[in-house]
């Protein structure tokens, strides 16, 4: 397969097979009475990513990027100006909701992503923390002891963060099915890793002595996020989401065996957990340097695995195999290249997914300082693809 592009974008509708479960979106028509016929008004199809991560026939695969809305744009640093505290802008509906719209009005991506963070959870948690411009997350009292995890709280999101239900749900109306609005969450091995570290690590000394030392108290703070995140999700696509990524960043700092101890049975516990009660809800999971741990991420049941740029995207369709979902996996710095090499990137990555069940994105957040020219350039190519 090679992926080609066309000097405009033209939008299909979707139309089932009979064997679909989604037939109930057949086109009906009505005569008129002066003759010929008019395609009945219907409900809006389904976004773009949806029907590419259920596998259904799509033209060319959806396109988004992590942290499409951020400090590479000109709009959001003028917000920064004025709003200097990330809290303030990530808790404030209607900066939320600005923020998030800023990638949306500018390059229409197929995924707009709820601007938020993974820790915004943890105030509602009974875990103090603040995000630090120029030093990162910082938790004020780093959890060591059981006592400690016994203070912690299950998370409850309608009284804790009743601003992301509201921006969800505006989201939802102001993206009009045009594109999938997006929310995510943090998994729990890397919430526990945020909060008994103290903040971002570069060892995980602190992790690791815990889970070595004290496994049951580990057990017990992992268990309180993996039920505080399952609410999280539902909340979310309760209020508007209509795909949830989990990240567990931090999960590639253990080894394969510790893996399937201290995150790989929280992950599934969440991911079956909203299955249960969101069937239809599209889960994808993202984990930075998951290259030694693939295999064990698709076993977690979610829909789709965010590959990073470290993983040949062909080897790691053919590891995970056709029945789940890839997103990713463009290196974030390509976008520093010229246009011809982002171009180039973006045509070896969609070619080496295969056609269908394939999310283009990076395969990290975009860095600090990218050119917002070639962001725009990465959009007009990636919509323009077709298979």
């Amino acid at each position: 397969m090679s992926c080609t592009s066309v000097s405009s974008f033209t939008a299909s509708l979707f139309v089932p097979s009979k064997s679909s479960s989604f037939s109930n979106h057949k086109r009906r028509f009505i005569q008129c009475s002066l003759g010929g016929a008019v395609v009945e008004p219907k409900a809006l199809a389904e976004p773009l990513l949806l029907n590419a991560v259920r596998g259904q026939d799509v033209e060319r695969p959806p396109v988004w990027l992590m942290r499409q809305a951020g400090r590479y744009m000109k709009s959001y640093q003028i917000i920064c100006e004025k709003y200097p505290s990330f809290r303030e802008r990530s808790e404030n509906v209607d900066l939320v909701v600005e923020i998030s719209l800023q990638p949306w009005n500018v390059f229409k991506p197929d995924g707009v992503i709820l601007f938020s963070d993974i820790l915004t959870p943890l105030s509602g948690m009974n875990i103090p923390f603040d995000i630090i411009k120029g030093k990162g997350p910082v938790i004020f009292d780093p959890i060591a002891t059981a006592a400690d995890v016994d203070q912690v709280r299950e998370f409850s999101p309608e009284g804790s963060v009743p601003y992301v239900g509201e921006a969800l749900t505006i989201l939802k109306k102001e993206v009009d099915n045009k594109a999938a609005v997006l929310g995510f969450v943090g998994a729990p091995f890397t919430l526990a890793s945020y909060v008994v570290e103290g903040g971002s690590s570069k060892n995980f000394t602190k992790i690791k002595k815990l889970a070595f030392s004290q496994p049951k108290v580990l057990h017990s703070l992992l268990q309180k996020f993996a039920t505080s995140m399952t609410k999280y999700i539902r909340y979310q696509a309760d209020n508007g989401a209509q795909s949830v990524q989990i990240f567990d960043s931090w999960a590639t700092e253990l080894s394969p065996v510790d893996f399937e101890e201290f995150s790989l049975p929280y992950l599934k516990q969440i991911v079956d957990a909203v299955k249960q009660t969101h069937p239809d809800l599209p889960l994808i999971l993202y984990a930075s340097g998951s290259g030694g741990l693939l295999e064990r991420l698709a076993l977690t049941g979610v829909d789709v695995v965010s590959l990073d740029w470290t993983v040949d995207m062909a080897e790691g369709r053919k590891r995970l195999g056709h029945d789940i979902a890839v997103q990713g996996n463009v290196d974030p710095g390509v976008l520093f290249g010229s246009k011809d090499f982002i171009t180039n990137r973006i045509h070896d990555t969609v070619t080496k997914a295969g056609k269908g069940k394939h999310i283009l994105n990076l395969g990290h957040g975009i860095k600090v300082g990218t050119p917002e020219e070639n962001v725009a350039h990465f959009f007009e190519v990636a919509k323009a693809i077709r298979y």
